[in-house]
């Protein structure tokens, strides 16, 4: 993957059939309700009509949508559809039933990973809004200090309801996306990431010291598509 920064915020990346700027929005996500309210305001033009919310948990995003025809999917929280995710079992929907399918922060938690976007990308009549987070980006200040356990993954003392099934960083989480898409034939309209804003010299002194690629893998947080069935 080749990476050329461009003001700090902006980077070139050309690999897997995908070629455009990797733009970096700041954002930073305390709460699911945060998230959510970054994704209605990010990605409005895509939540029209119907929207399918796979893995919606308290589906936060069900009162933040006006005259869109809605319906969240997870196995706990407050869903419309209560299904088991990481089954491996076919979306209990139809095909191209919704017009835009929503996974956010959802598809790592999932044994069925692969499964699960082929899933998405028949239920979806037109638009697909995917992330995947950076796990590198937490675990790594904890391994560098040696001390402390990431959350959603090492090893608790009792059975955890939900963890992270997969490790991975930023460039993995990038390849996997462009692979998918061009996999299932979809295309991608926008790709970008989302990191933690921090004063320009903090970001300047960052890219020195690690550059390119391997700045992203640190610090970026999530990686977004928007995708669009061909």
């Amino acid at each position: 993957m080749e990476i050329t920064e461009v003001d700090g915020e902006t980077g070139m990346i050309s690999k897997g059939g995908y070629a455009g700027s990797m733009r970096i929005e700041f954002a930073t996500f305390g709460e699911l309700e945060e998230r959510t309210a970054f994704v209605v305001r990010r990605f409005s033009r895509y939540l029209q009509d119907s929207v399918l919310d796979v893995g919606c948990y308290e589906a936060p995003m069900r009162r933040m949508l006006n005259g869109v025809r809605y319906c969240g999917i997870d196995i706990t929280g407050a869903p419309d559809v209560r299904f088991d995710l990481d089954s491996g079992r076919p979306l209990p929907v139809a095909d191209r039933s919704y017009r835009c399918v929503v996974c956010v922060e959802v598809l790592e938690h999932l044994d069925h990973l692969h499964t699960m976007f082929g899933e998405l990308v028949r239920a979806s009549s037109e638009y697909l809004i995917v992330s995947l987070p950076n796990p590198w980006r937490d675990a790594r200040r904890m391994i560098e200090r040696g001390k402390g356990q990431p959350a959603l993954y090492g090893l608790p003392l009792e059975r955890p309801i939900d963890r992270h099934k997969w490790f991975f960083n930023f460039t993995e989480a990038h390849d996997y996306l462009i692979h998918a898409a061009k996999t299932h034939g979809v295309e991608i309209l926008e790709m970008f990431a989302t990191e933690q804003h921090r004063p320009a010299i903090v970001r300047a002194v960052r890219h020195l010291r690690y550059p390119g690629e391997r700045y992203f893998n640190r610090y970026v947080q999530t990686v977004w598509t928007a995708m669009r069935r061909r």
